[in-house]
């Protein structure tokens, strides 16, 4: 199999929370809250709702700039945060988006640098909103990718196959032609079901399919391995 393009999700595959911001988040708002702060995924959705994010995605940069303000308002109310609310609300998405929010896996480069210098396109497809492309070329990354699809703009979200087609589209490449490495397994195995060599990313050192990877290194080996 002779592939020509290589996808990646971006969050859990490429890149993760930058610790030191986090901590500085969790601390700063326990110090101004004066308790506990935790943040699961049910208690960000339903922030996200109180923060009216729309149904059909956020479409510009002024566009989501606009609802992290907001959504940082309602955080800092859920946890009883009224004095200077603005003020905080403000600080917060100064320190948290698109400024050092996320690092690099150790991998990422080499098997990037890998990809590009053999000619493949990239490209990154991810549920999220039009920052992508910028999160990315802030950490490095510009020079290597050649498109971004992401789930705002498209209108759907992974595993519907209008955005993997999207993608495939914006490289003019077919999904047998095609890589993918996703770290939830449902939208790997998504792309796979569209014709992808497609990837489940679990860095936990114990594999439980055969297209579950610990490392982005070891697309690298298979891709090796078809050739030979």
């Amino acid at each position: 199999m002779r592939f020509r393009a290589v996808f990646f999700d971006r969050d859990g595959t490429l890149t993760h929370a930058n610790p030191t911001k986090m901590k500085w988040y969790r601390e700063t708002v326990e110090e101004w809250s004066q308790k506990r702060f935790e943040l699961d995924y049910d208690k960000m959705m339903r922030l996200f709702d109180l923060a009216g994010y729309p149904k059909g995605g956020l479409k510009s940069i002024e566009a989501e700039q606009a609802f992290w303000k907001r959504y940082y308002e309602e955080l800092l109310k859920n946890e009883g945060v009224l004095d200077s609310l603005k003020e905080r609300a403000e600080q917060l998405f100064a320190e948290l988006w698109c400024n050092n929010d996320r690092e690099l896996f150790p991998e990422v480069i080499y098997v990037m640098t890998y990809f590009k210098g053999r000619g493949y396109k990239i490209g990154v497809i991810s549920d999220t909103s039009p920052s992508l492309q910028m999160t990315l070329e802030n950490l490095g990354l510009g020079k290597y990718i050649d498109s971004y699809t992401c789930s705002d703009f498209v209108g759907v979200m992974k595993p519907d196959p209008a955005i993997y087609h999207a993608a495939l589209q914006s490289l003019n490449v077919e999904p047998a032609e095609s890589l993918y490495v996703d770290d939830y397994d449902v939208e790997a195995d998504g792309a796979r079901e569209l014709g992808f060599t497609a990837f489940h990313i679990a860095r936990t050192g114990k594999k439980e399919s055969k297209w579950q990877i610990n490392s982005l290194s070891e697309i690298i080996e298979y891709v090796e391995r078809s050739l030979g």
